[in-house]
Parts: structure tokens; sequence; C-alpha cells
């Protein structure tokens, strides 16, 4: 387990290099101004829980990830963490870069406190995992990019860590390999391992996180479910204002949402799946064609606004999502006080699953002006079992030869 207590990360900056040496003598004002990386972040990682950290760049989440691992010291609070921690914060971070592969896998299990017996043992493991044939016995030196992260990922998940601790690890690297480690990431959660690390990748968060933590500004904003979380962080990132500034005027409307955040130019009345006779549904058959229909007032002018959807999953992954500009719709000028109502028909070939709608509507230039996100929630039903979110309605044809 991890806790993290006050801890906050502060660095001195200084408008020239010489004042950093005036400031040191006798009698002399301070010459810098305190920078907090990090302030006052409190949380705890319960033993085989996934805690995913998100955030905009420059919040924070690297610093965190640097001091939990040991490489950086706070300014103040601790950090506690039981068993033995594996890193990948940074690409190639603890490899010499003049040894081979296999040289630096064995350095990083020493490092670790791993016999050599034991690294044997895991070696093929590693080897296999990274899948970089031959450069295992070429210098490090040598490697693209993707290769670090190939080795440096399969050491630090084969070293049998009690807390992983891993920073954009799948940012570099092809879609197999990215494949390899999510489902690696899995296992490791049914083991029961300690997992802190950061992604930019949300769908990713969702799927694999137990809790997240958004971090802005070196600060705590929000923590709890991946679902909330993430939708806050989307919602936050996208109007570039604190979410307390973007909560939704009481007693407007009565639709629910994860979160809700906008201008208010307009205002989402009413949400309404249909299905093929035009009734109200929250059960939808596959293959039945449905309509999603939208209700919003303006409240003020709008030139080219744009209506969406997106539809998710129930780990919360983007499955489909469209608007009135990727279909060439053109809405025109909306006039404050108008209605404006839109369906969006298709076929619905979704697998069975349970699905939330997110519905938005933003200006022509990509800002909100009232988004709400996992508004609406339906099912879809099939006798037929399918693997996935997608029917993709296969042809399957055979043919026999004699033998």
């Amino acid at each position: 387990m991890v806790t993290i207590q006050h801890v906050s990360k502060v660095y001195r900056l200084y408008q020239r290099p010489i004042d950093r040496l005036l400031e040191a003598l006798p009698f002399t004002n301070p010459r810098h101004s305190d920078f907090y990386a990090l302030r006052d972040i409190n949380f705890h990682v319960d033993k085989g829980e996934v805690v995913s950290i998100v955030g905009p760049n420059g919040s924070g989440k690297s610093t965190l990830l640097q001091i939990v691992s040991g490489i950086l010291p706070p300014t103040s609070g601790r950090v506690q963490a039981s068993g033995r921690i594996a890193a990948l914060l940074e690409l190639g971070a603890g490899f010499n870069p003049e040894f081979t592969g296999r040289e630096n896998v064995f350095l990083s299990g020493e490092i670790m406190g791993l016999s050599r017996q034991e690294m044997e043992a895991a070696y093929p493991k590693i080897a296999a995992f990274a899948d970089i044939g031959e450069f295992l016995h070429r210098p490090v030196k040598e490697y693209s990019s993707g290769m670090y992260v190939r080795l440096a990922f399969s050491t630090a998940i084969h070293v049998e860590p009690e807390v992983l601790i891993v920073d954009e690890a799948l940012s570099v690297g092809d879609a197999i390999f990215a494949s390899r480690c999510i489902q690696k990431f899995e296992e490791l959660k049914e083991r029961k391992v300690t997992t802190l690390f950061v992604s930019h990748d949300l769908g990713l968060v969702k799927r694999l996180s137990n809790r997240v933590v958004f971090l802005l500004n070196g600060q705590v904003e929000a923590i709890g479910s991946p679902n909330d979380v993430v939708n806050r962080y989307v919602g936050l990132v996208h109007e570039r204002q604190k979410a307390a500034q973007l909560t939704a005027a009481p007693g407007e409307g009565t639709l629910s949402a994860s979160f809700r955040h906008g201008d208010g130019t307009s205002r989402i009345l009413d949400i309404q799946i249909l299905n093929a006779q035009g009734v109200p549904t929250t059960a939808i058959q596959r293959g039945e064609p449905l309509t999603i229909r939208i209700k919003a007032r303006f409240t003020a002018d709008s030139q080219e606004p744009t209506m969406g959807l997106l539809i998710r999953n129930r780990l919360g992954i983007d499955i489909y999502g469209t608007n009135t500009r990727i279909e060439q719709i053109s809405l025109g000028r909306m006039r404050a006080g108008e209605l404006l109502e839109l369906d969006f028909r298709f076929e619905c070939w979704l697998a069975r699953h349970e699905y939330t709608l997110t519905v938005a509507t933003q200006h022509a230039d990509g800002a909100s002006q009232d988004w709400l996100d996992d508004a609406v929630s339906f099912t879809v039903v099939d006798p037929k079992e399918i693997a996935g979110v997608v029917d993709l309605r296969a042809d399957v044809r055979f043919r026999k030869e004699p033998s």
C-alpha cells in the first residue's frame, strides 16, 4: 500500500543566476519566488488497488510519482510505501546506455534487491514480453524509444513488484505491444499488485482504475470513481475554468448528469431515445433503428452552433460519437429564445451491454454551451452472444474438399 501525507514540493525560482549567490550572503533579503509543484497532497492507495493520476501538463503528476518512487525528496510531508517498488517513470530510466539490454535487465534486478538466481529465472519471461529479438544483446544506446519502453516495462512487471508505478508507459510503442501491456495490467490487478500510474489515455484510465486522482496546479482537484473524476477533468479542461465556476445554475431543467458544464448560451431541456415505433425506451433490440432526440433552448444568439452525442460503454470507454459538424449539417444562426429539436437516427448494431449517452451543444470553435456527461443510460438486448462492443454482422462461408 502507499500513503501520501501532506506532501508538498517547492522550487525556488530566481530572476537571474547571480541572485542565488547574492541571497546566500548574510543580511540579504530573499531574491527568489516559491513555485509549488505540489501542495499538500493527501491520499491513500490500498493494497491491490489501481489508482490513476490525471491532469493537464504541468499539474504535478510526474513529480508526485518521482517522490513516491524515492527519486525526489518532498519539501514537506512524507510518503509511506510497503513492499518492493518497481517504477517506470521515463524512457530508459536506470538504464546504462553502454550496457546491453540483457545487462541492464540484470542491473535493474540487483538495484531492486533480487538475487542473480531470481533474475535468471525471470529473464526468459522478460525477453519474451519485450520481444526485441537480438537487440537484447546490443547496447541500449542503439535502441529506439519503442525498444526502451518495451524492455523497461517488461523488466518492471516481471520482478514481482508489490507496488508498480508507471508514468505514460503506453505512450510509445505499437498497438500490439500496447494491447499486451493492457492485458498485463489487468493480470497484475487480479494478482492484487498495488498500482499507481499516470496516463493521458482516459479510456484506459476508466478501464483499469479503481479510483482516479485529478491534479490541477499541484493540488488535488478531485478524487473518486473513474467515471466521475474523468468526466470532471474533461469538462474542466474543456472550459479552462475551475469546476465550481462551471456548475450549472439551479432550477434550469430536470436532466441529471455525472458532470455538466458550459457557458449557458443554450440549455439542453430533454433527451429521448425512441425505438422503431417512435416510442421512448431505454431498451433497444440489436439492429433496431433508433432515434436520439435532443431539445435545447438558446438563451443568447449563436452563429453555427453544433449539437452532438457520445455513446460510452459501462467501463466509460467512448464507443461512438458524432455531431452536426461531422455530419455536415448547418444549424445556421440560432436566436435567443429559439427552441432547437434535433434527431440522430441510425441502426443500433451495438453488442448486448449497458451504455450511457452524453450530449452537448457547442459553439463553432468547440467551446461548450451545455455539456451533459452520461445523462441517459440504455441497454441493448439481444439473444445472440458476441464478443466486444459492436456487431459487424460477419458473412461466414465455408467449403469442404473431399479427402
